[in-house]
């Protein structure tokens, strides 16, 4: 099976590792800069559990290079996905399976969900209808990403924690497809299970991120700050209340309460979050994927979100005047 990773940063590397120990599987990267350079020369290098493993990994900067795939995971963060989206076309042929890996709402949200809000166009994350038309959401299989991971030096990779990587259909279906992708991750090593309904799954995460990212960029508090002093906490829990109203009025389902997702993030330590992280090393905040998204799915299903809106605000003012934020399409 042909694979390609188009973002093999510190996830797709991650992948990439357990992937190209897998018999069977032709495996390939999209990758820039001195990382390409690095994977080049000397393969891709990955540090986990106190040793190291290492992989020869065919790696270029064009898709056209490397054709037509079987599967194609995209590890690019959600405004960097929608930037590259047209170049990735030499890497569709028919039957083509896209994974996606990013964080937040993704592109395809409403593509085959059951009830009045189907095929709805989400306008934060995909502008101009970029990715539907370059992709297409019939390629989509669905993924949550629970591991952590950091590039801590051009072609390696350091792994923190987890291996889990969730898999659905849009329609929920246990299709061959996924059941195949699921088969050969957990060949490679890593958990990958096919759920049934994988937008509770994205929304189970999604509720942390929406407000704990921006809440700790805004004030420079690690995660168990922001989920114990009293204010943020009681921010953080009224955003994600906004959140679930409209997560339940889409169909999904959260399985754990508010005040459980709030201690379990407390659990973490003095975690600083991918949105503080990048605001600190002055990359690009993933804003819009995490909650200008969902302001946006709350005008859709008329969901009030008013705590939502002015965090919301304030981050995006924040990365503009620090150049840490442009609207995805701008």
């Amino acid at each position: 099976m042909k694979i390609c990773i188009y973002g093999a940063g510190a996830i797709g590397g991650y992948l990439a590792v357990g992937l190209a120990g897998v018999e069977g599987v032709d495996l390939s990267i999209i990758a820039r800069g001195a990382h390409l350079e690095a994977v080049q020369r000397k393969g891709l290098r990955l540090l986990i559990g106190g040793g190291e493993r290492s992989a020869p990994i065919k790696a270029s900067a064009d898709p056209a290079e490397l054709g037509q795939q079987d599967v194609v995971v995209i590890g690019l963060k959600a405004h960097q996905a929608w930037e590259a989206a047209d170049q990735m076309r030499p890497l569709f042929g028919r039957g083509t399976v896209v994974v996606t890996c990013q964080n937040g709402v993704p592109w395809w949200y409403f593509h085959r969900l059951a009830g009045p809000y189907a095929e709805r166009r989400l306008r934060s994350v995909d502008p101009e209808d970029r990715q539907w038309r370059a992709i297409g959401a019939q390629r989509v299989v669905g993924s949550v990403v629970y591991p952590a991971t950091e590039i801590v030096e051009p072609g390696v990779i350091k792994h923190v924690y987890g291996n889990k990587f969730a898999l659905g259909e849009p329609d929920g279906s246990a299709s061959e497809r996924v059941l195949a992708i699921s088969n050969l991750l957990e060949q490679a090593g890593f958990q990958a299970p096919v759920l049934d309904d994988i937008r509770s799954e994205i929304w189970l995460k999604l509720w942390g991120n929406l407000c704990f990212n921006p809440i700790s960029a805004l004030t420079r508090a690690t995660l168990d700050v922001v989920a114990t002093d009293p204010g943020t906490r009681a921010l953080s829990r009224a955003m994600m209340l906004e959140a679930q109203a409209i997560a339940e009025r889409l169909g999904a389902r959260l399985r754990v309460d508010v005040e459980r997702r709030i201690n379990g993030a407390a659990k973490v330590g003095a975690h600083r979050t991918s949105m503080l992280q990048d605001f600190e090393a002055g990359k690009a905040m993933e804003v819009d994927a995490l909650i200008t998204a969902v302001q946006e799915m709350g005008r859709i299903t008329d969901q009030p979100t008013p705590h939502i809106d002015i965090v919301l605000s304030l981050i995006t003012q924040l990365g503009r005047s620090t150049g840490t934020y442009a609207a995805t399409g701008s």
